[in-house]
C-alpha cells in the first residue's frame, strides 16, 4: 500500500535551512538569569537536576511563569525574552545552547514551531542516550568538546521535532508545516515539494503525490496546513531564493532551480510577498 511506505519529513528542510547549537552553559544557575530576545537567538534549556520558575515578561503567547520540579526540555525557536528564578545557593543544574535558524524569522521550521515548547525528558523516546553523551562531554572539558556539544544538541533538537511531527496537538502547534508533516498523506505531497521545488506543480500532482483527489486535497491542506497548496508552494520558493540570495546565488540561476520561467517572474513573485524586490531585500539583510 503507498499509504503505509514509509516518507523522511525532516531530511529535505534541514538540509536547506539548518539547525545550528552553540553550548551556552553547564552546570549549577543560582539566583535570577535573564535570556533577552535582544541579543536575537533561539534556547534550548536541558534542565537536568533541582526545581525552577521561569518567568516571561510582557509575553502574550506562553504563560507569564512556570514552576518546573522534574528534568524538563525547554525549546524557544526564536527569541523570546525569559528569566530563570533559581534557588540563591544549591541553585539548579542545566545544560544550555543558544539556536540559530538558518533564514532567521523566514526560516519554515522557526515559523511553524510554537513560541515554547515544554516537554519532561522522560516523554521523548530515545533522548535519555543522547542526552547522557551530552552531559558526559559538559560535565569536564576534553578536546573538541564543545564542537561536539554542539553536535549533539543539535541531535537534541532533530529528536524534538520528530515527536512534535507525531504528537502536534500535544505540544499545541498551530496548523502550519508540522501538523501538515504529521498527515501521512500531506506529508508525501509536502516532501515531494520540498525536495523538488522546481518541478511543475499542479494542484493535480500534488494530490497525486497524496493519494487523493485533487478537491479532498485542496480542503484538507487548506484545513490543515492553514493556506492553500499554491501559496504554500510559493512560500517555500520563495524562503529557498531568499536562502540563496544570501549565498550569492544569482537570480537568473535560482528562477530555474525554482520553477520559474525567467528572472523577471522571480522577482514578481518575491516582491509580491515580501514587499520589495530581491536586490532590496538583499541590501537591507546586509545593512
Amino acid at each position: 500500500m503507498k499509504d503505509s511506505l514509509p516518507v523522511d519529513r525532516l531530511s529535505g528542510i534541514l538540509e536547506r535551512f539548518r539547525v545550528q547549537a552553540q553550548l551556552h552553559h553547564s552546570g549549577a544557575l543560582c539566583g535570577l538569569n535573564h535570556f533577552d530576545a535582544c541579543e536575537g537567538h533561539g534556547y534550548l534549556h536541558v534542565l537536568r537536576r533541582g526545581q525552577l520558575k521561569v518567568s516571561h515578561p510582557g509575553a502574550r503567547d506562553v504563560p507569564k511563569s512556570m514552576h518546573l520540579k522534574e528534568p524538563t526540555l525547554l525549546l524557544y525557536p526564536r527569541p523570546m525574552t525569559h528569566r530563570f528564578h533559581n534557588p540563591p545557593l544549591e541553585g539548579s543544574d542545566f545544560t544550555c545552547a543558544r539556536l540559530v535558524f538558518d533564514g532567521g524569522e523566514r526560516n519554515p521550521l522557526a515559523r511553524a514551531l510554537p513560541s515554547l515548547i515544554v516537554l519532561p525528558l522522560a516523554r521523548i523516546s530515545g533522548l535519555h542516550s543522547t542526552l547522557e553523551l551530552l552531559f558526559a562531554e559538559t560535565d569536564r572539558v576534553r578536546c573538541g568538546q564543545r564542537l561536539l556539544a554542539d553536535r549533539l544538541f543539535e541531535v537534541v533538537v532533530l529528536q524534538l521535532l520528530r515527536w512534535l511531527l507525531d504528537n502536534p496537538q500535544e505540544a499545541g502547534v498551530q496548523p502550519g508545516l508540522i501538523t501538515g508533516l504529521s498527515d501521512p498523506r500531506l506529508a508525501r505531497a509536502l516532501v515531494a515539494m520540498h525536495d523538488s521545488p522546481g518541478e511543475p506543480w499542479t494542484l493535480e500532482r500534488m494530490a497525486e503525490c497524496a493519494s487523493m483527489s485533487r478537491t479532498s486535497f485542496a480542503t484538507t491542506f487548506r484545513e490543515v496546513v492553514g493556506q492553500p497548496p499554491g501559496d504554500y508552494l510559493t512560500d517555500w520558493r520563495i524562503a529557498l531564493a531568499q536562502s540563496r540570495l544570501r549565498e550569492g546565488r544569482p537570480i537568473k540561476l535560482l528562477a530555474e532551480e525554482l520553477g520559474y520561467a525567467n528572472a523577471s517572474a522571480l522577482s514578481r513573485a518575491f516582491a509580491a510577498r515580501m514587499g520589495m524586490s530581491p536586490r532590496d531585500w538583499l541590501a537591507k539583510t546586509h545593512s
